[in-house]
């Protein structure tokens, strides 16, 4: 039987490798006193929420850094996605990929919206903009792209392919903060685009999103609609909800900003060491980071061919969780393969072959400030050693 916890089973002298369970995205924390400094401040203040002073500090500093006359922020990156999706009037059909988070797929359905999944590009975990162009219909009202890993996915492309048919073109940049694209920060490009600062990102705000953008009229609109319409004290003209985000979450950005470089140096260090010591193994494909655009190396992610390995992505896992190493299946099983979008789109599998295939594939492993040196070299050891023996379970 496979055991995922550390308390060994009756009779069984098994030991994990791990006394606690390394996880994936565990949060990266910055400045512990300059945090609660300015949670102090906040306090005496008074002021907790509904545009205060550090979230529009934090808004002007990401604006800054990603150069872009706006960043919008919010209360998650979902609810973030659902106003932009909805200040850009998409109606109809979207098309994104169907190898990216749920929420991705959610935002638009919660508004009616169908998403219409997309494949990757083979070689690629990016949607593929000339799938894309096969998948407009006179309902196609709008693009998103995803950029996973940190790595960009085809800007060029499906900016083309937007223009051509004079379709909206968003992007999830959940992954992707402090990246660039050709030597230009990921944040300006297409209508906007949509970034996470959920605890498990590179960059949080203990829960949080934004939205960036160059459209004047665009921003305005997520403005109000983030404050239920209000464009005063008493004045609502347009149809919102509750998307602020709040002094707390906003204090924790700007902590953590102030620590963005460390936080970029410990996943690169923690990405070479892995890079170094799963080399060369058979069935094991580490995705790599190219030189030459910045990186915030947040996720290491492994595509295991059972073939080659000697035993499955899923045994690998269930032999690592059961040493409380608690590695993730991404993007698993896909999200045509989940309600309600496997009821919908019964038969999407069809038309998503790249999508199946790393979705049995792909395997992440934990990383970030919490992670030291000594735990990798014992996770990688975890790794050789189900290649070199073939052992999938711990009984």
């Amino acid at each position: 039987m496979t055991t995922t916890t550390s308390k060994p089973a009756p009779g069984n002298t098994f030991q994990p490798a791990f006394g606690q369970r390394l996880h994936v995205g565990r949060p990266n924390i910055g400045d512990n006193a300059r945090f609660l400094a300015r949670v102090q401040d906040m306090l005496d203040r008074r002021v907790l929420t509904n545009d205060g002073p550090y979230v529009q500090e934090f808004e002007a500093k990401l604006a800054t850094m990603l150069g872009v006359r706006h960043a919008v922020l919010m209360c998650n990156a979902t609810v973030a996605l659902e106003i932009a999706i909805r200040a850009l009037g998409l109606t109809g059909e979207v098309i994104v990929p169907s190898f990216t988070f749920i929420a991705t797929a959610h935002a638009l359905q919660w508004q009616e919206i169908t998403p219409v999944f997309c494949d990757v590009r083979p070689g690629s975990h990016h949607i593929d903009p000339d799938r894309v162009r096969e998948l407009i219909t006179p309902r196609t009202t709008g693009i998103i792209g995803v950029h996973l890993w940190g790595e960009p996915c085809d800007v060029d492309g499906l900016t083309a392919v937007a223009n051509r048919y004079g379709l909206r073109l968003l992007f999830d940049a959940a992954h992707a903060f402090a990246c660039t694209s050709n030597g230009r920060m990921i944040g300006s490009f297409g209508d906007g685009e949509v970034f996470s600062f959920h605890a498990t990102k590179f960059l949080n705000t203990l829960e949080g999103g934004a939205v960036t953008t160059n459209n004047d009229e665009f921003a305005a609109k997520m403005r109000l609609m983030r404050n239920f319409g209000f464009a005063g004290y008493d004045k609502v003209i347009y149809i919102g909800t509750n998307g602020k985000m709040n002094e707390v979450s906003a204090a924790m950005g700007l902590t953590n900003l102030e620590s963005i470089g460390d936080f970029i140096n410990s996943n690169r260090r923690n990405y070479l060491l892995y890079r170094e010591q799963l080399a060369d193994l058979p069935g094991v494909r580490l995705w790599q980071y190219l030189d030459g655009d910045d990186r915030n190396y947040q996720y290491v992610v492994l595509e295991i061919d059972d073939t080659a390995f000697g035993i499955s992505r899923d045994a690998l896992m269930h032999l690592l969780w059961a040493n409380n190493v608690l590695a993730r299946r991404y993007f698993f099983p896909g999200c045509h393969r989940m309600e309600p979008y496997r009821s919908f789109f019964p038969h999407a599998h069809f038309l998503l072959p790249e999508t199946e295939r790393l979705a049995g594939r792909v395997l992440q492993l934990p990383t970030g400030t919490g992670v030291s040196m000594q735990d990798i070299t014992v996770i990688c050891s975890l790794i050789r050693r189900a290649s070199n023996t073939g052992i999938a379970t711990t009984s």
